[in-house]
């Protein structure tokens, strides 16, 4: 049924090129089928005045302000536009809270927050200033940064290329991991003189194992807080999420030529709407059916959240993903056959990070639900597993039950259950 969906899909999105059309062709199943390419610059690039001596991000078009002006400058708070260029050319967003919102400047370590998949920086500020983590470190001292990964609304820049390149799309969560998070550690290093605390969310907690079991940005770390940690994915329960990954989304959509991965866009939707269709699942709240039903989000902060997402990714890094489902494996890229991967790696099959090379006298918090589709309690253990020698007075976990994917950054008790004990694990590290 799954293969039906996707060739009824593919059948369509012949009939009518609803995107920019290249006119390049891709096989697939012994049939020629037409290449798509989303072409969004002109339409969601933010246009911006760089600073190169500093990285400071001077200023926003008018039709589009920031996250400093939108969403922090309004609640009360001082806020800092900054941006960092990765060694591999994209240019990101970051934005500083150096005070609360008595206006008292930070006398706390800085902290660096990192969004998950399919969203970005807001994802820290859309409760309420005592329900947002954001808006909660920095009324607690904390010096507060918050990171944008390449893609995003805010960190389309690039030093040669355009959104509507295929080339800017051709990277993963590995890119992720070796480029976004080690320049964005860095920087915040580099402009307060201090090594910082990490909470990363989903997405976010990957680019930090992977990065930390490589030894990449560890000189600058004081602690990690990892919530819904996602390392392994094989035992995901979210049925929607699992169709997705063995139907091979990310694979038809990379063959065709759909470099960047738009979850609102037209082709997404139809192809998921047509899995739903095939699997008997409840897709009134696609949210819930991939992540888990929230327990403790209200209505007002769930508009919220799609009033400002779903954010684009790379199609490559949803493939990805969809390897790890599939194969149950935490290792980079698999790029097919052994020949491209030796091309890419030296090797023919990708290689592995190992969780096991994470300092063990790294401080880790990590929080984890029973309601979680994805960061699934049998795919936690697995990492626990992993991380079992871990120095037991340097690692942390929190277990709530009732909690489902989204509830660590968008529950309206997350401040009592989670980031209290964040800052409490802080305060010790």
């Amino acid at each position: 049924m799954l293969t039906q969906t996707i060739r009824l899909w593919l059948e369509e999105k012949q009939k009518a090129c609803i995107f920019n059309c290249s006119g390049r062709m891709s096989r697939m199943n012994g049939s020629m089928l037409a290449g798509y390419i989303y072409s969004l610059d002109g339409a969601r690039q933010v246009p911006y005045t760089i600073n190169t001596n500093n990285g400071r991000l001077l200023s926003f078009s008018d039709s589009d302000v920031g996250i400093c002006k939108s969403m922090v400058e309004t609640q009360g708070y001082s806020c800092e536009e900054h941006t960092v260029t990765t060694t591999d050319g994209y240019i990101l967003s970051l934005q500083r809270l150096p005070a609360g919102r008595s206006g008292v400047i930070a006398d706390k370590p800085p902290v660096l927050l990192q969004h998950g998949l399919l969203v970005d920086a807001a994802t820290w500020l859309l409760n309420t200033p005592d329900q947002s983590l954001g808006f909660i470190l920095a009324d607690n001292g904390y010096d507060v940064w918050l990171a944008n990964s390449r893609g995003t609304k805010y960190s389309r820049g690039h030093t040669s290329l355009s959104p509507s390149d295929p080339a800017y799309w051709d990277w993963s969560w590995d890119e992720l991991a070796a480029y976004d998070l080690p320049a964005s550690v860095q920087y915040v290093n580099d402009q307060t003189g201090q090594n910082l605390h990490y909470v990363g969310h989903s997405l976010g907690t990957l680019m930090a194992l992977a990065a930390f079991s490589q030894q990449q940005s560890l000189n600058m770390i004081r602690s990690t807080a990892l919530l819904s940690p996602i390392a392994y994915l094989d035992q995901i329960t979210t049925v929607l999420g699992k169709a997705a990954a063995y139907s091979m989304i990310g694979d038809v959509l990379y063959w065709l030529g759909v470099h960047e991965f738009v979850p609102g866009g037209e082709a997404v939707t139809k192809f998921i709407n047509g899995i739903c269709l095939t699997t008997n699942v409840d897709c009134s709240s696609v949210a819930s059916a991939i992540a888990g039903p929230p327990c403790c989000i209200s209505p007002s902060t769930m508009d919220a959240v799609f009033k400002y997402g779903p954010q684009p990714t790379a199609t490559k890094n949803m493939l990805h993903l969809a390897q790890m489902v599939r194969q149950g494996t935490i290792s980079m890229h698999d790029y097919g056959s052994e020949d491209d991967n030796k091309k890419h790696y030296g090797l023919p099959t990708p290689p592995v990070y190992n969780m096991s090379s994470i300092p063990n006298d790294l401080p880790l918090f990590l929080a984890h639900g029973g309601q979680d589709y994805l960061s699934d309690p049998a795919d936690v253990q697995t990492l626990m597993g992993a991380l079992s020698d871990h120095d037991a007075d340097k690692l942390l976990v929190v277990y709530l039950e009732e909690y489902a994917h989204l509830d660590f950054t968008f529950a309206g008790n997350a401040n009592q259950v989670v980031y209290d004990p964040i800052m409490g694990f802080f305060s010790l590290n």
